[in-house]
């Protein structure tokens, strides 16, 4: 590898900050070629070091000048290299004013990082370490300051000029510029700093505290989206009006806004008072967006303005420790998203995403901790295991502790460490105190990385009345670790009898909790013996998912039927259903391999047609129900995964269930439809999701011509969800003729609005129908597709990688390197870009040959280029050693 090695940091290599800033005030000088950084920090020492060197982080920076007191300071009296500005220690008293002015070009900063352009607006993202990229600072999240920021511009170019906190000042300058002052009374790292400028407008709205302190908010947008705020800021108000009632946390300032911009790398980020979104998480209306768009949107929204406790108020002491607001904030949105809609439907969509995704990455080469002891770039720790993980973590502590004790550890929490930087040992130490329980061997699930399996075996002793269920708990080896100690795993159950009816659980054992009918398990392996058990029951394991593990269990096809019909837990009830897809799909892809014929098995279809005839109240959780496990959920189940036998296996049930139950779904499609005025109720969703799944099917099939009704959809839609479900369900069918008519109407109509087109550009990349690399190609080259955009590549490049799983895992490999030649293209302008699309890359070794192979020389092509970004070079060299 041609790359000098960039160096690893190390969490046990820690060291608390040598100098403290008391205050920070920047001074912005915008202007359409350059920009003016002038800071002044009110610093002292700490008093870990008194005759440290003043370390300052900096990049890509052109040094104006430096002073102390007002001093400006010689060359002699400093070192700069491209990326730190060092102070001699012996240049620095106790106390002092440092005084720094840079010259930064944000019009050229393609790596959106820091101030950057966009749209013709400038706009920052410092989270994790951006804020360098502004001037010269101490870039860590130990070192909290108030900040004051005044920003000068050109009104008529820039009339909208906006930081953190509440507006103090604003003037009128000469030639035609004006300036505005803000003022943030809260202590906060750099990472949270915000600005924005831009010719921007704003809907506004109030909203009253528990305390009836009244807040102004405001969402600014450019002129051609002021239409799509409305549902943003609703979500807002509720999200603030949750936290209150579930938590106590009220906001703290007098004044919130949010911001929409097109480039962005991340989907938004909670800026103390000026959070700034991606413009796909907060812009909305019917015509434009679907119901997953305004469920994303929802959470996002949520998700972000949670972070004013979770991460803001209480923030992390370094960047290991990601997953101490961003674990802990997923849970609190998720639940927020639960009580707002379907607790079971968004419980399976958070399990999906999981298991799909999250075990795939604790599997692979990047597999690490949710509290990591190494990295070399963090921007490649913002994963799912971070997320996702963190977020099940939590929930298992709220599993443990039940609702009352959690909601205590957290007022402890946040009474504790409010304007603090600190480790998730607080937080864990916070939920012991305030519950007295002992979360010791818990912490393991911080320390070791890779997904927990339990393999669960059961009897029943009819002479005793008794019944026993065996659990061995084991973890497989990953890169940090290959001794794994046991986890303390929350698992809930039930035990059905013959009637579908739950048993009232007794168990003398000390780890069971017979209010919640929780066993704690905490030895490599356990028997759990209940009594008063008259027959064998069909066991309900792991309820609600209570623990991100694999279960293993021998379930029968006619249990898994009963399962789904009786069972009183609505995830398990889902779950029977998939692993009895499943089951079926991957004993169907060895059929494929060994090329026999394929048949269906009569269980999954008497499942089908019990479900299209018995509708219920519940249309979202019918939906689910009738959904075939994914492509990428099959892959995940094999060691050596055959991607195109799993795929003619589905491909195969799928078609086989349309042309039988053909009529059966379009009488369901038929129930459903309504010319109602949209509505992103969660029982209008539930109608639109079922009604789109049944047409999916329907025009799969041979048997009977559905591409009319697809049609006459596409063409009398009255929304974005009907409109762009039926335009979906003929581009994945084999009416290509009227599929491709269809797609050139959508962009006719839809050609200036930019996210309705990212949403076009993404639905053909990932069209099985498409002629794979040709097709993705005249993507690339279309007059929509942007590759400096964010959005625009991960609607094509990222796609068709990590969606289009038939086209990309082709058997010559031309997917593979072409994603490598994206990426090595992406790398000089966007590294945290180019490193994210590695992903699909990193499975090689989960991947059957001749694939796995293919993909391994794609990674290999990516090594050989000189002056990789440190981002894309740490996920290629882990990937390829591992």
């Amino acid at each position: 590898m041609k790359n000098a090695e960039p160096k690893a940091i190390y969490l046990k290599d820690y060291q608390a900050p040598a100098f403290e800033i008391e205050s920070t005030h920047l001074n912005f000088d915008l202007y359409d070629d350059y920009t003016l950084v002038s800071s002044t920090l009110k610093m002292r020492r700490s008093g870990v070091n008194k005759h440290a060197d003043l370390f300052l982080n900096g990049q890509e920076l052109e040094l104006i000048s430096v002073s102390v007191n007002g001093e400006n300071l010689s060359e002699e009296h400093y070192e700069q290299t491209p990326e730190s500005l060092t102070v001699h220690g012996a240049n620095i008293p106790d106390e002092f004013t440092l005084a720094i002015q840079t010259k930064i070009k944000p019009q050229e900063n393609t790596a959106l990082e820091g101030l950057y352009k966009s749209s013709g607006m400038f706009c920052t993202q410092c989270e994790a370490e951006g804020f360098r990229r502004i001037t010269y600072f101490l870039d860590r999240p130990d070192v909290m300051s108030v900040y004051e920021v005044r920003i000068t511009a050109d009104q008529k170019a820039y009339p909208v000029l906006l930081s953190n906190g509440n507006l103090i000042a604003t003037e009128i300058l000469e030639n035609g510029r004006h300036s505005t002052t803000w003022q943030d009374p809260h202590k906060k790292p750099c990472y949270l700093f915000a600005l924005v400028a831009g010719d921007l407008k704003h809907i506004e709205d109030t909203f009253t505290t528990m305390s009836g302190v009244d807040v102004t908010l405001r969402i600014f947008v450019e002129p051609q989206n002021i239409d799509k705020c409305d549902f943003a800021m609703g979500a807002l108000k509720r999200s603030m009006k949750w936290d209150e009632e579930v938590y106590g946390r009220e906001y703290d300032l007098n004044i919130f806004n949010i911001v929409a911009v097109d480039a962005f790398n991340m989907g938004a980020m909670e800026n103390k008072s000026l959070n700034i979104f991606n413009s796909s998480c907060v812009l909305a209306n019917p015509k434009t967006a679907t119901d997953s768009t305004f469920q994303r949107i929802e959470a996002i929204v949520a998700h972000e303005y949670f972070h004013n406790w979770s991460g803001n108020r209480v923030t992390c002491r370094d960047w290991f420790q990601l997953s101490l607001k961003e674990g802990f904030t997923v849970f609190r949105d998720s639940e927020f998203s639960a009580d707002v809609g379907s607790r079971t439907v968004k419980r399976i969509e958070d399990v999906s995403l999981l298991r799909t995704a999250q075990f795939a990455e604790d599997a692979g080469p990047m597999s690490h901790p949710i509290l990591p002891a190494s990295f070399i770039e963090i921007s490649n720790f913002y994963t799912l295991t971070i997320y996702e993980k963190g977020a099940e973590v939590v929930r298992m502590i709220h599993n443990i502790l039940g609702a009352q004790d959690f909601r205590k550890g957290s007022d402890l929490y946040f009474e504790r460490h409010d304007g603090q930087a600190v480790t998730t040992e607080h937080f864990v130490k916070a939920m012991e105190d305030a519950s007295g329980k002992d979360l010791n061997q818990f912490r393991n699930w911080y320390h070791q990385a890779g997904t927990p399996e339990l393999w669960v075996s059961d009897d029943f002793d009819s002479s005793t009345n008794t019944y026993s269920l065996t659990i061995k708990q084991t973890c497989r080896d990953t890169p940090e670790t290959q001794e794994k100690k046991p986890y303390h795993i929350p698992f809930s159950l039930g035990l059905l009898d013959d009637s579908g009816n739950d048993y009232a659980l007794t168990c003398d054992d000390a780890e069971f909790n017979a209010q919640t009918n929780v066993i704690n398990v905490t030895q490599p392996e356990q028997t759990f013996t209940f009594s008063n058990i008259s027959s064998k029951p069909v066991p309900s394991l792991l309820r609600g998912f209570s623990a991100p593990v694999k279960l293993h269990f021998d379930y029968s096809v006619e249990q898994l039927q009963f399962l789904m019909a009786h069972d009183s837990d609505g995830f398990n009830r889902w779950d029977a259903g998939q692993t009895l897809a499943t089951k079926i799909i991957l004993n169907l892809s060895q059929d494929v391999l060994a090329g026999r014929d394929l048949v269906l098995d009569e269980g999954l279809f008497d499942v089908f047609k019990s479900l299209l005839s018995n509708l219920n109240d519940d249309l979202a959780m019918q939906a689910q129900m009738l959904s075939l496990p994914s492509l990428a959920y099959l892959i995940e189940q094999q060691d050596q995964a055959q991607v195109h036998a799993l795929y003619t296996a589905r491909s195969f049930v799928k078609q086989t269930l349309a042309d039988r139950l053909h009529a059966d779904f379009n009488q369901v499609y038929q129930k459903c439809v309504d010319a109602c005025e949209y509505e992103p109720s969660p029982q209008a969703i539930a109608k639109r999701t079922l009604k789109n799944l049944c047409l999916q099917f329907m025009t799969q099939t041979h048997q009977y011509d559905y591409s009319v009704t697809a049609q006459q959809q596409f063409e009398q839609a009255n929304n974005m969800t009907d409109q762009f479900a039926a335009l979906g369900a003929l581009v994945n069918s084999h009416h290509q003729d009227m599929a491709q008519t269809a797609l050139q109407q959508f962009y006719q109509q839809w050609q200036h609005d930019v996210l309705v087109v990212n949403m076009w550009l993404s639905l053909q990349a990932s069209s099985d129908h498409a002629q794979g690399v040709a097709s993705v190609n005249e993507l690339l080259s279309h007059e929509a597709f942007d590759i400096k955009n964010p959005n625009k590549v991960r609607s094509v490049v990222g796609v068709f990688a990590a969606q289009n799983l038939r086209h990309f895992h082709g058997d010559d490999g031309a997917g593979y390197n072409w994603l490598a030649d994206r990426i090595i293209e992406l790398d000089a302008l966007n590294p945290q870009i180019a490193s994210r699309l590695l992903g699909p890359l990193t499975k090689w070794k989960r991947i059957g040959q001749p694939n796995g192979t293919q993909m391994k020389q794609a990674l290999e092509k990516i090594a050989q280029r000189s002056n990789l970004s440190k981002d894309v070079y740490e996920v290629v060299t882990k990937t390829l050693v591992s």
